[in-house]
């Protein structure tokens, strides 16, 4: 493909949760849980902080690193199952944000947790088409777990956006596939606050499944194997998962330690295999081979072969903070304070 990342830039709130806390509340063990999950903690979007504020800090890195004019973004697609409007779109409040023209294209992606790697495969046929300069892709989530549900414990905040164009090039896309079928594992219905789950059955029917057969068709596709990537980022709707996917594949703990990003932030939904692969980005040299593979539950999985240019060496990362600040980082938070920035309490009618 002539179209590849040209940068890229992350935002995490800064606020965390354990899942010992949780459970605390909860009368369960949230440490067995945590260890359970590889999930030992979250992160939480204060009450002023939404999809379209961690975008815009996203996207605003991804500028001034890349030395962007927005006014050169044709399109801006946000990938999120959280928008703050359920009739409104988070891309344009994004777009004029940052200072883009209007005229572009923009719209508010939804496929569950894939939503930002379809937006990158979007951006990539209107650049390779040659019908706009820069298209601009972001994963976000401000995800949503009921009080005591299993979700509670991993469900969490942040997001990564990446801008698409052909000039300075820091990362290749050699190929990309995606795998889709009508798996209903994870859903949440018009009105209702929080999602529902098949419990078990997300995992083998639904994210195995999707998530292998994917990675085996971009790897046929590529003519490649595991051997010949130096890191790879899977979905990660826990730490558990992308580690298990990852063994039967064949990749090593070394080619995944980058990429797994979830047990110190918590699952970001839209947000998280692009957080991962913001953080890979942070720590690759050039001539370094990428294999990432979204997944979102409905359900379907998007699969990129890359490989970073010389270009990465010169990329000045010096706006924005990279990944691992935020995964160091954090101000810790009791469940009281959680529930009351998540809107978790509410107050009965008079």
């Amino acid at each position: 493909m002539e179209a590849g990342i040209v940068s890229y830039g992350a935002y995490v709130p800064r606020y965390r949760i354990t899942p010992a806390e949780i459970g605390r509340v909860w009368g369960s063990d949230g440490e067995a849980v945590g260890q359970g999950l590889n999930v030992y903690r979250k992160s939480v979007p204060s009450p002023d902080e939404d999809t379209i504020t961690i975008s815009t800090e996203a996207l605003r890195t991804a500028l001034v690193r890349g030395a962007i004019d927005p006014q050169q973004i044709g399109a801006i697609y946000v990938g999120s199952e959280s928008h703050p409007y359920a009739v409104k779109p988070t891309a344009t409040v994004v777009a004029q944000a940052v200072g883009a023209t209007p005229n572009l294209t923009a719209a508010d992606f939804e496929f569950a947790c894939k939503a930002g790697t379809a937006a990158i495969q979007t951006c990539l046929g209107l650049v390779g088409a040659g019908m706009i300069r820069y298209g601009v892709a972001i994963g976000t989530d401000t995800s949503q777990g009921a009080p005591g549900d299993a979700l509670e414990y991993s469900a969490s905040a942040g997001g990564a956006a990446f801008v698409v164009g052909r000039d300075h090039v820091i990362c290749q896309v050699h190929h990309t596939v995606s795998y889709t079928t009508d798996t209903p594992d994870f859903w949440r219905r018009e009105g209702q606050k929080y999602p529902s789950h098949g419990g078990r059955f997300t995992g083998e029917p639904a994210y195995f499944r999707h998530v292998t057969e994917c990675a085996h068709r971009i790897m046929e596709t590529s003519m490649t194997s595991p051997k010949d990537y130096q890191h790879v980022v899977f979905h990660q709707p826990n730490g558990k998962f992308p580690q298990r996917v990852g063994k039967q594949l064949g990749f090593s703990d070394t080619q995944m330690k980058f990429g797994l990003v979830t047990p110190y932030i918590g699952n970001t939904y839209s947000g998280a295999a692009l957080l991962g692969l913001a953080n890979v980005l942070d720590h690759a040299g050039p001539h370094e081979r990428i294999l990432v593979v979204g997944y979102g539950s409905g359900a379907g999985s998007d699969a990129f072969d890359l490989e970073t240019s010389d270009e990465l060496a010169q990329y000045d990362r010096s706006f924005g903070r990279p990944v691992q600040w935020y995964l160091d980082h954090g101000v810790e938070l009791s469940y009281a304070v959680y529930a009351k920035f998540r809107g978790k309490i509410h107050m009965g009618e008079a």
